[in-house]
């Protein structure tokens, strides 16, 4: 069994048994910590401090599920980071790939802070399959953006997949679960007669269900023409998509 993760010990220790009672503010206070919303321009949040004492400042301008998972972001510095001045820009909360250690681990913190494994697995009893209907359904329960949500679901191991945002320019990052094996490594670019490219930079409407691909459409390996997967994909903002790659054959899940 697994161990609780930091954040979890926190909520676990806080009573909290039902995902309605993750409430960031109160859980910042009990930690010494102070949420201050007010706009920023340089960055999305901040936390400064000195002993046991803390602030947190939050852009008042963003969305009210932006500002919770920065400021768990912000309190996984604290937890981390005790003693340093950090200030993180909108582009270092809640991305899996690209950023320092500090990040990564603030990330994942608030991840599991918003929604901890012990609630988590409750939760997905009812979802046996995953789409962009489930990651919304558990974002509208843990009040977490869809990325936040997405992401959650793919590195926790609920289902064997690949998370994969790409902008105008190409990947910007992926998440991967624990179960697909590392050589099954996204391509940068989108296959031009994909599904997904036309979401992007066509007219296509968004994906409502996973539909089958060959899994050379988004991996770059000899072996990828042997296999299907699953897709689905979402405009997330102005220029950007982000695309679920669900693995459902046993054979791209050995490892060698």
């Amino acid at each position: 069994m697994n161990q609780p993760s930091p954040a979890e010990l926190i909520l676990k220790r806080l009573g909290v048994v039902e995902p309605q009672e993750i409430d960031l503010e109160a859980i910042a206070w009990v930690l010494g910590v102070k949420v201050k919303y007010r706009p920023l321009e340089a960055c999305e949040a901040r936390i400064v401090g000195a002993n046991d004492r803390a602030i947190i400042s939050v852009n008042c301008r963003s969305s009210r599920r932006r500002c919770r998972f920065s400021i768990a972001h912000e309190l996984g510095h604290g937890h981390y980071d005790r003693g340093r001045v950090l200030i993180c820009q909108a582009d270092e909360i809640g991305r899996a790939e690209g950023h320092a250690g500090p990040e990564i681990a603030a990330d994942r913190f608030a991840s599991s802070l918003l929604m901890p494994e012990y609630l988590m697995r409750p939760a997905m009893r009812t979802h046996p399959k995953i789409s962009f209907e489930t990651v919304r359904s558990i974002g509208g329960l843990f009040d977490t953006s869809t990325t936040a949500a997405a992401i959650r679901l793919v590195e926790g191991g609920y289902f064997p997949a690949v998370l994969v945002c790409h902008g105008l320019y190409g990947r910007k990052w992926f998440a991967r679960s624990p179960d697909v094996p590392d050589r099954w490594f996204p391509r940068t670019d989108l296959d031009a007669d994909g599904f997904a490219s036309g979401v992007l930079f066509g007219d296509q409407f968004e994906d409502e269900f996973p539909r089958k691909i060959t899994a050379e459409a988004w991996f770059e390996r000899r072996e990828a023409e042997r296999y299907e997967v699953q897709e689905q994909t979402i405009r997330t903002v102005e220029g950007e998509i982000l695309t679920l790659v669900v693995i459902a054959d046993d054979g791209m899940l050995r490892q060698f």
